[in-house]
């Protein structure tokens, strides 16, 4: 209870936030650093609990071409054991004398039938060896189809191309102090109509037993026409705040996690996307200020924003 006696009582609880109550059945921070929702699905099957689709398109890039490189190797591979297996005297044109140069050429054969390009230096004879042709050559077809389509949805899937700072801040505001995070945009998007809403939630014993408690918190400015410099989101600490009263040893001794939701409209795209950030109580910089991270041109022609700057704050 010493916890929430710390807490100002003006303050309401937030019962809407689908995080549950129960805190003894939470593990670590509510949504991670990139803003993904930090559960691991359990007592399903592993295949059932994945969306392959999903996962392809959102996986990073570095992967995704390892997976579409190891899977083309290994289905030539498998096809070339099988011409192999099956004698590639029935592969009309292949010239070899060694086990190693006739896989090699058996390899070379299913990648041209895999990617239907067929040179016509080497061909199939006999009925089985036509037969597994035409079913890579069919497999082939499909697996080409499902790749040009995971292509075109990671190149076409709209995001948030938004950065949050790495730290949220504790600065002095007006007659007072306030919550300050800062974002900004850093890829070419025009981003419009931005929405911003903040979620404070607590892990507090209450009732001699421990729970979750969530509050929303105010903003200066919860929505902005145009997202084209950085976006400092300030929740002014006032009497009806829950962080009113608060010092600095508080967020050291709090188990609280700061939630941050920003929906904003894509006119690339024509369509509303969102972006999710979390900062737990320990990443909160007490008693400083961010740096300007926006100045002129030197021929005033232009406005430079200095992306490197999102996190730069100084000590008060």
């Amino acid at each position: 209870m010493a916890f929430l006696r710390k807490i100002n009582a003006r303050a309401k609880a937030d019962a809407n936030t689908g995080f549950g109550t129960n805190a003894s059945s939470y593990g670590g921070r509510f949504i991670t650093k990139n803003g993904n929702a930090n559960v691991r699905k359990t007592g399903i099957g592993f295949f059932d609990s994945i969306s392959w689709f999903h996962t392809m398109l959102t996986i990073p890039r570095w992967k995704f071409f390892f997976i579409i490189f190891t899977f083309y190797f290994l289905v030539n591979f498998l096809f070339a054991s099988v011409y192999c297996a099956i004698g590639v005297e029935h592969l009309t044109g292949v010239k070899a004398m060694s086990r190693m140069d006739k896989f090699g050429q058996a390899f070379f054969f299913s990648i041209q039938t895999f990617t239907t390009v067929g040179y016509g230096h080497i061909s199939p004879s006999g009925f089985m060896t036509s037969f597994v042709a035409s079913i890579e050559a069919l497999f082939g077809l499909l697996s080409f189809a499902i790749a040009t389509g995971l292509f075109y949805g990671r190149f076409s899937k709209p995001k948030a191309h938004l950065l949050f700072s790495h730290n949220a801040i504790i600065a002095p505001y007006k007659e007072g102090k306030a919550l300050m995070i800062r974002m900004t945009p850093y890829k070419n998007t025009n981003l419009t109509d931005a929405e911003a809403r903040l979620t404070m939630g607590l892990h507090i014993e209450e009732n001699g037993k421990m729970v979750n408690k969530f509050y929303s918190l105010g903003l200066e400015m919860e929505k902005i026409s145009a997202l084209t410099l950085s976006w400092t989101l300030v929740h002014p600490i006032t009497e009806e705040s829950p962080l009113f009263g608060l010092v600095e040893t508080d967020f050291k001794s709090l188990n609280g996690e700061i939630l941050v939701f920003i929906k904003v409209f894509d006119d690339m795209y024509s369509t509303t996307v969102v972006k999710r950030a979390s900062y737990t109580f320990e990443e909160v910089v007490y008693n400083v200020r961010f740096l300007p991270m926006f100045t002129r041109s030197e021929n005033n022609s232009k406005t430079l924003l200095h992306i490197d700057k999102l996190n730069a704050f100084e000590q008060l």
